[in-house]
């Protein structure tokens, strides 16, 4: 059997993802009639990326989205953002970031919420690409700009609003990123209040990730944590963390185990632990 990087390839017969069209492998994109069907977009600090990249990757200002995303309801100046990119509603996306894929998630999420329909992550980032060996790129790219309609796709987004209804009709499955110590309550970070949202299931995000190739881990491996956290990828579902980033990798697991309404919670504890009118109570550890 074939092997990269420790796991079996995709499309081996030993196991898949039920959606592997979400993940790209460094091999693929190295392929020069691959690349070219695809705007890729580098979220890695700008130094990091002037220092070299994937061959033809744009600059996208990972802090600037995560600050900019707000509720969700500024279409205009989305449009503006992402066209600014060179992408098109009809673009086919790949990010990638040199971690386990948090800032990368991030941009992708954003990227669905606005309609890009076309986008995945590149299996193992940059650190995947490096392993390879594949050609490195230098130089920013300046993309000309793209007409872009952003256009919000409400059923991708979880308010607080919404939580404490699905709360009471016991509608929604939800799923927190977040540490144990934050999940438990231990570690209250700079919110007013610690815990948890009331029967939620814990998860921490990192755990969909080997440490060492910063690819998601096998199909089997993660159907394995999603059965021992009691997460069914059969419900509705809303992830959360602190503020969108690591609840963002959570929904991008889930959709690649073939999860079909999967809303992010991006305002997470950050909103939820310091409201008055918001049940916590603490999480369980394993």
């Amino acid at each position: 059997m074939a092997v990269f990087l420790g796991f079996p390839e995709p499309g081996s017969s030993t196991d898949e993802y039920p959606r592997p069209g979400l993940l790209i492998e460094p091999a693929e994109l190295a392929k020069a009639d691959i690349a070219k069907e695809f705007v890729v977009l580098d979220a890695r600090d700008k130094t990091k990326y002037e220092q070299g990249h994937v061959p033809d990757a744009r600059w996208v200002d990972h802090a600037a989205w995560s600050a900019g995303f707000g509720d969700g309801d500024d279409a205009e100046a989305w449009s503006k953002r992402i066209g600014g990119l060179g992408i098109e509603q009809a673009s086919k996306v790949v990010i990638y970031d040199d971690g386990p894929s948090k800032d990368a998630a991030r941009i992708w999420w954003i990227l669905r919420y606005w309609g890009v329909e076309n986008a995945r992550l590149l299996n193992g980032g940059m650190t995947g690409w490096k392993a390879g060996k594949f050609p490195v790129g230098s130089g920013a790219q300046s993309p000309d700009p793209a007409e872009f309609t952003a256009t919000p796709q409400a059923a991708r987004l979880a308010t607080k609003g919404r939580l404490l209804e699905a709360l009471k009709a016991k509608s929604l499955q939800i799923v927190d990123a977040r540490s144990e110590g934050e999940f438990c309550g231990t570690d209250k970070l700079k919110n007013k209040r610690a815990g948890a949202i009331p029967a939620a299931k814990h998860l921490e995000w990192s755990d969909l990730i080997d440490k060492q190739t910063q690819r998601f881990k096998p199909p089997a491996a993660i159907r394995d944590l999603f059965e021992q956290t009691g997460i069914d990828v059969k419900k509705p579902t809303a992830t959360h963390c602190q503020g969108g980033g690591r609840s963002s990798v959570m929904a991008f697991g889930l959709e690649l185990m073939g999860a079909k309404d999967v809303q992010n919670y991006y305002r997470g504890w950050g909103e939820w632990g310091n409201a008055d009118d918001t049940p916590v109570e603490p999480g369980k550890a394993k």
